[in-house]
């Protein structure tokens, strides 16, 4: 089982002013054969924040795969690529492309992304878009991949045909 954890970065939901949407979007995109959500929070727009609970979850809850969603767009207050990148110790560029580029036959819109994706130790770490229809999609994208990925990661996985399945 893959262990995740969904950060919903949000300032209007973490202050109860709206609801969490994506959040059980996400988690009901995620097959459950292969996923495990073992962590949820929701926490406000903070760069501060946002750094200390992705430090959290992959240090010290050593989750395999964080899901965030928010804060990606061009708002003053929207930081989480940011802080994904502040705390990440390598890209991952080609889920974030994957992503604009399948998300573009569906919208203009999706160029305005600034999505990151990296890994930290043995997290991998992606951003997801702040709206439900937006942050399925994305992940619907990229989560044929993401077990290979995560596999070679923990070190449970060959590359490149060795010992890949």
């Amino acid at each position: 089982m893959i262990r995740t954890g969904i950060l919903t970065i949000s300032d209007k939901g973490s202050r109860g002013e709206r609801i969490d949407g994506t959040g059980p979007a996400i988690r009901e995109a995620l097959d459950r054969n292969i996923y495990v959500v073992d962590y949820y929070k929701m926490i406000p727009d903070e760069m501060d924040l946002i750094c200390e609970e992705l430090i959290y979850m992959c240090d010290e809850l050593n989750l395999d795969l964080i899901l965030t969603n928010g804060g990606t767009g061009f708002s003053k207050r929207d930081v989480t690529p940011e802080a994904t990148m502040k705390v990440i110790k390598k890209q991952t560029p080609g889920i974030p492309e994957a992503m604009r580029q399948m998300s573009l036959a569906i919208t203009p819109k999706a160029m305005l992304s600034r999505a990151t994706a990296g890994i930290r130790d043995n997290t991998l770490i992606i951003n997801l878009p702040g709206s439900p229809k937006g942050a399925t999609e994305n992940l619907n994208f990229v989560l044929p991949a993401l077990p290979h990925g995560i596999e070679i990661l923990s070190g449970a996985g060959g590359e490149c045909g060795k010992g890949a399945k």
